[in-house]
């Protein structure tokens, strides 16, 4: 372990604190999200990930870990923006999810905190089976880099994002062994009819964004571990990005289609941590974690700038 484990206790105890305050508080009553909110509470997770980044280059155990502070704090924030960016893929889905399933505004919130809050329990799933199986199997690491490169290909050459329900094996699993009213029941997830518990249509959006969210993960954990394979680094720079990745929704639900060249660039990065990881590993070339940063940037910057100043591409 790479840190101390109080430093893990203060970390989740942080987060479920936040969750609590963020569901039982600011959320208690069920409310379409106004750009407003959103852009407050996209503010309030960018500035708390910053404080955490800077937390990090003043306290982060360098004895223990092997690693510089300025090191870390670096490797943190450059899976932080990896993440952020790949986040932007979950939201052109959740848009077509929602969409599909017709839920109204004011619901949506719901099904994306604990789609959210699912979504931290698998990642802290796949992080440690990642870092586990690398530190003991090296060849891993060429799986990995090779799934990315051919991931972030596919991606590139497939066609524009598509919802296909009826196709979810979990979805179809859970729609045969558990009964759902036609209609949604206000904002819950299961109610009674005839003193008989059903799930409603919300709970299947809600499993629908957790399977799909495994998906994401699977692209997401290996982009980081191309970074750094510290798995506190791994962990925190993941969960916070996915904290911040509801309000993020909101304030782009209204503009993501505009962003119709950023699927290129998400594909570009792909690639590019794929092939950092194999030449890291093959050829003992490694690509400092400052040049990986700018890199990501770059393209991430060009491929907004040119989705903003042309027409929609033909796919």
């Amino acid at each position: 372990m790479s840190v101390p484990i109080h430093w893990w206790i203060f970390l989740n105890l942080f987060i479920v604190a936040m969750l609590a305050l963020d569901l039982g508080v600011f959320q208690r009553r069920a409310h379409a999200v106004s750009v407003r909110e959103a852009a407050v509470w996209s503010g309030v997770w960018v500035f708390l990930s910053l404080s955490f980044n800077l937390l990090l280059y003043w306290m982060w155990p360098e004895e223990l870990s092997g690693t510089s502070r300025g090191q870390a704090a670096m490797d943190f924030f450059t899976g932080y923006v990896i993440e952020k960016a790949l986040s932007v893929d979950n939201i052109f889905v959740f848009v077509l999810i929602f969409r599909y399933f017709k839920v109204a505004p004011r619901y949506q919130h719901r099904v994306l905190f604990w789609g959210v809050l699912g979504a931290m329990v698998m990642r802290a799933v796949f992080i440690a089976a990642g870092v586990t199986l690398i530190e003991k199997f090296e060849f891993v690491i060429y799986i990995l880099g090779a799934f990315l490169v051919l991931t972030g290909i596919k991606m590139a050459l497939s066609a524009e994002t598509e919802v296909h329900p009826e196709r979810n094996f979990v979805l179809k699993l859970v729609r045969r062994f558990v009964p759902v009213t036609e209609d949604y029941v206000e904002g819950r997830f299961f109610t009674r009819v005839n003193g008989r518990r059903f799930a409603t249509p919300l709970f299947i959006v809600l499993v629908f964004v957790e399977t799909t969210d495994v998906v994401f993960a699977v692209d997401s954990i290996p982009a980081i571990l191309a970074i750094t394979t510290d798995s506190f680094l791994v962990y925190s720079s993941n969960i916070f990005a996915i904290l911040g990745l509801r309000a993020m929704y909101f304030l782009l639900v209204g503009v993501v289609d505009r962003f119709h060249y950023l699927s290129y660039g998400l594909a570009l990065i792909l690639v590019f941590v794929g092939t950092k990881m194999l030449l890291d590993a093959g050829l003992d070339y490694h690509i400092s974690t400052g040049a990986s940063l700018a890199t990501v940037g770059v393209i991430l910057a060009t491929s907004v700038v040119v989705s903003l100043l042309s027409r929609p591409v033909e796919r």
